[in-house]
């Protein structure tokens, strides 16, 4: 057993320099299960950070997890809880008794509450209700009724309003009480309403325990107007309110300037991550949520990506008909076709680049309607300067490679070409889908490399056709 600790302490030490915590502690938590030391593994487990045993469940076996989820402290029980996959969420669900499922539905916070209830099936969810305790069933049923893709649908009701008469001994009195019972988990800000509960001011922690016992709340309070969040507010805009503003935590109010809620940093990160998840996804034509490999079958990834395959796949049978129409040109000069493959691919690639950036920089705020068409101007002078530089690379490549000039200067050309029609595309294609209403991510990527093949083919047989008789001698 000293071994065994020893083996811990080494471990521990570990914890800066790999990724994978649980999994450094996995043989010493297999051999308490196995010689069912439940005592050592209690307080082994009390060493292993909340998020590292989520993450780490996808090493243990079923009843592995049921004992290991049931010997953690209350605290950790949720902690651990909120930070798994749903598929692991629901597996416990299933497999914990009423209590145990009822502790933990009852503690967690609001807005993850809420998240699971709405990834659970109905007949899931209506078994759940009654473990609820009335006033979380009523909060569930109040955040379930606002918009998904809104501030009110990832704010949480978690949170303490301060009176401007209160002393700020008073204060830190009634945060103390409120953690005490489990009312707050993140105080980062917190905000003084009036007895209607409209907001009329807030403070941080760090002014709150840093001012005179005795001093009034409303003296060191500050204006929050700038900084308070409509419930209606789309999270892409909460998102850049948080960037402009440097926030840990915001206000949500209502029309009438009544505090609902307060939305968090880590809640912000969360749903930005999942946006940029679906649109990196989206530039590949794979719609959905994020994939993990450790859940994922092997049938998900085809319905993913097969149809759009399969639609990209018909349009690019324009390339074969464009082939054919120029089958003349291709036939008199065979060494055209050597080129096709880097001319393309270049072409692909500089659209890519550009649509990424300007997508990126419409979710940032850096590009805005007002600014379009400074951007448009830069974004072509740019292109004119690259399709130089690349198209002069091509030329030297393709006269390296057939030592005829007529041939390089036609395949420089056309890289020239190429490579302003792709950034074009890559430019005006997420500024189009953007103002007719639809999201950039969804056509950009696959749909700007198609029309870049199809266009660029016929660029290079036209500059081809007007050298051919040259080429032929």
């Amino acid at each position: 057993m000293n071994d065994l600790k020893n083996n811990v302490l080494k471990k521990k030490m570990a914890f800066n320099h790999r990724l994978d915590i649980f999994a450094l502690f996995l043989p010493e938590i297999r051999e308490l299960l196995l010689q069912k030391d439940y005592s050592s593994l209690k307080e082994l487990l009390k060493k292993i950070h909340s998020i590292d045993i989520a993450e780490g469940f996808k090493h243990l076996k079923d009843n592995e997890k049921i004992i290991i989820f049931k010997l953690l402290s209350i605290r950790k029980t949720i902690e651990v809880f909120e930070d798994l996959p749903y598929l692991e969420q629901q597996f416990l669900l299933n497999n914990l008794d009423n209590q145990e499922v009822a502790q933990v539905l009852n503690e967690m916070s609001p807005d993850e509450r809420v998240k699971l209830f709405k990834e659970l099936p109905p007949k899931a969810v209506k078994k759940l209700w009654s473990l609820l305790r009335k006033e979380e069933a009523e909060d569930v049923r109040k955040l379930l009724t606002y918009k998904e893709g809104t501030a009110g649908s990832i704010m949480t009701t978690e949170f303490v309003e301060l009176k401007k008469d209160m002393t700020a001994r008073k204060a830190i009195l009634t945060l103390q009480e409120n953690q005490r019972s489990g009312q707050t988990k993140t105080i980062y800000s917190v905000y003084v309403t009036d007895e209607e509960h409209r907001l009329i001011g807030g403070l941080s922690l760090q002014t709150l325990i840093t001012a005179p016992p005795d001093i009034l709340i409303k003296e060191i309070m500050s204006d929050v107007n700038l900084i308070k969040i409509d419930v209606d507010m789309e999270i892409q805009e909460v998102g850049k309110w948080f960037r402009k503003y440097d926030l840990l935590d915001a206000p949500v109010v209502d029309k009438e300037n009544r505090l609902l809620g307060i939305i968090t940093i880590d809640d912000v990160m969360d749903i930005m991550e999942e946006k940029t998840t679906r649109e990196f996804y989206e530039l590949g034509k794979m719609v959905g949520k994020e994939i993990r490999y450790s859940e994922v079958k092997t049938f998900d990834l085809v319905k993913r990506r097969a149809g759009w395959l399969v639609l990209l796949l018909i349009l690019d049978f324009l390339t074969g008909t464009i082939l054919k129409t120029f089958e003349h040109a291709l036939g008199t000069v065979v060494a055209l076709t050597f080129f096709i493959p880097m001319l393309l691919d270049t072409g692909g690639n500089a659209s890519t680049q550009t649509a990424t950036t300007i997508i990126r920089s419409f979710a940032t705020g850096d590009i805005t309607w007002r600014n379009i068409w400074k951007v448009a101007k830069m974004e072509l002078f740019a292109s004119l300067f690259m399709g130089i530089i690349v198209g002069t690379v091509a030329f030297l490549r393709a006269i390296t490679l057939q030592t005829d000039f007529v041939l390089a200067l036609v395949v420089g050309l056309t890289m020239t070409f190429i490579i302003l029609l792709a950034i074009a595309t890559g430019f005006f294609l997420p500024v189009i889908t953007k103002k007719i209403g639809l999201d950039p991510a969804t056509l950009v990527g696959p749909l700007a490399t198609s029309i870049v093949d199809i266009v660029g083919l016929i660029i290079y047989f036209k500059i081809a056709q007007i050298f051919l008789p040259i080429l032929r001698h």
